[in-house]
């Protein structure tokens, strides 16, 4: 049996709220396909399953707040078999079948306002009617407790279990309709990453000026060669220069896990996204260091419109391995920007501007950005920052390349 928990979405989450199962008790699950929405301070995430196989309990009702960590439905895994019951002892769930042979004393029951079904949910009886109306409902059959002759489930069971549902207060802002709790919720949410970070990651700052004049005259060339709708933005070439320069310093492409610096074997660049109702959010572009530059380019689009529509996946938000965040729209020319644990790194760049540069023995007008590296001096130091940092350039310089 393999166990389905609430998964971290970012070191600023400790919940989420179960918006829906995307399968029943008896279905069948892919491993990476989608099993779940959760909504967090955030956004709702469509959460995929880890394991192959069968989904054998929700233990998780739609609606429910539920901690990092804990287990919200059980998948029996292909080539094993369904057990008669399932041990307590086994695996410490925070809400666990009882099997009606299996006296009470030698269990840990569950909560009655929260236990899980007493006999197998994909073995249950249940009527026509009773099912047909469960599904118009939405509701899974497994938690509906039956009366009927050997426990059967029946109309009135289901109409009963509607009911109490509906008396239940719903208080998750999402449901509500909370707009501005939920903004208030997100502030405080990244104001506690923001703190942690700072109390607890020794940072260390550098930056450089970059001549941005071949870049941008090969984006212009390479563009007219383009349909209008596969044109590129001369942020994926800043996106790429990142992925590819974290290959020569594989340092700054690292997680802090129990106070050690452990280097990821993917470069998954998480992009600065700032969403409509206010706040970011961060997910990662997966290995962006293989995607070409028009992957990337549709990549980048797709990601940023399911961050603004609430549509991402958790695996986009779990995976980070460094940050990249740019103010450049706002005007700004510097970002100096705080690290997002457990990452230990994070790149800002500024706005595109013109400025007198030194070719040669001339001084001509080029454009210019400035990049910057926010860095914990736990996992490196200044001068593997600054090879960082000249690697970006030197990429920077031979566009056609990346």
């Amino acid at each position: 049996m393999a166990e389905f928990v609430m998964p971290t979405l970012g070191s600023d989450m400790t919940e989420g709220t179960l918006v829906e199962w995307k399968k029943k008790v008896g279905d069948r699950v892919v491993k990476g396909e989608i099993f779940a929405e959760v909504d967090t301070e955030k956004a709702a995430i469509e959460i995929e399953s880890f394991h192959t196989g069968v989904v054998e309990q929700l233990l998780t009702k739609p609606g429910e707040r539920v901690p990092v960590g804990r287990v919200m439905a059980i998948i029996r895994e292909e080539g094993t078999q369904a057990p008669p019951t399932i041990q307590a002892a086994a695996s410490p769930l925070p809400l666990q079948r009882i099997s009606p042979k299996a006296p009470v004393s030698s269990l840990h029951p569950a909560p009655p306002q929260i236990a899980a079904p007493d006999t197998e949910p994909g073995r249950r009886r249940i009527s026509p009617a009773a099912r047909k109306l469960a599904g118009e409902l939405g509701m899974d059959p497994a938690f509906v407790q039956g009366t009927g002759p050997g426990g059967a489930i029946t109309l009135e069971d289901i109409q009963r279990n509607a009911q109490t549902r509906r008396q239940q207060p719903s208080t998750p802002p999402a449901f509500a309709g909370e707009t501005g709790d939920r903004q208030t919720k997100m502030r405080q949410t990244i104001a506690a990453a923001m703190a942690r970070s700072k109390r607890e990651i020794p940072h260390y700052y550098l930056s450089t000026t970059i001549d941005l004049g071949r870049a941008m005259t090969w984006l212009q060339e390479e563009n007219l060669t383009r349909p209008v709708a596969d044109r590129l933005l001369y942020g994926v070439l800043l996106i790429k220069a990142v992925a590819l320069a974290l290959r020569q310093v594989p340092e700054l492409n690292a997680l802090w896990k129990e106070n050690t610096a452990v280097q990821s074997p993917g470069i998954h660049v998480g992009v600065a996204i700032s969403l409509r109702q206010g706040g970011l959010i961060a997910p990662a572009i997966h290995d962006t260091d293989k995607q070409s530059l028009g992957e990337l380019m549709s990549r980048f689009q797709d990601i940023v419109k399911r961050a603004r529509t609430g549509t991402l996946r958790s695996s986009e938000l779990s995976d980070p391995t460094i940050t990249v965040t740019s103010l450049g729209e706002q005007g700004v020319e510097t970002v100096f920007g705080v690290i997002y644990p457990p990452q230990v790194a994070l790149i800002g760049f500024g706005k595109v501007v013109e400025r007198p540069w030194v070719i040669g023995k001339q001084v001509v007008s080029r454009p210019v950005v400035t990049a910057s590296l926010s860095a914990d001096h736990r996992a490196t130091d200044g001068h593997r920052g600054g090879v960082f940092l000249s690697a970006v350039d030197r990429l920077l310089q031979e566009p056609g390349q990346l």
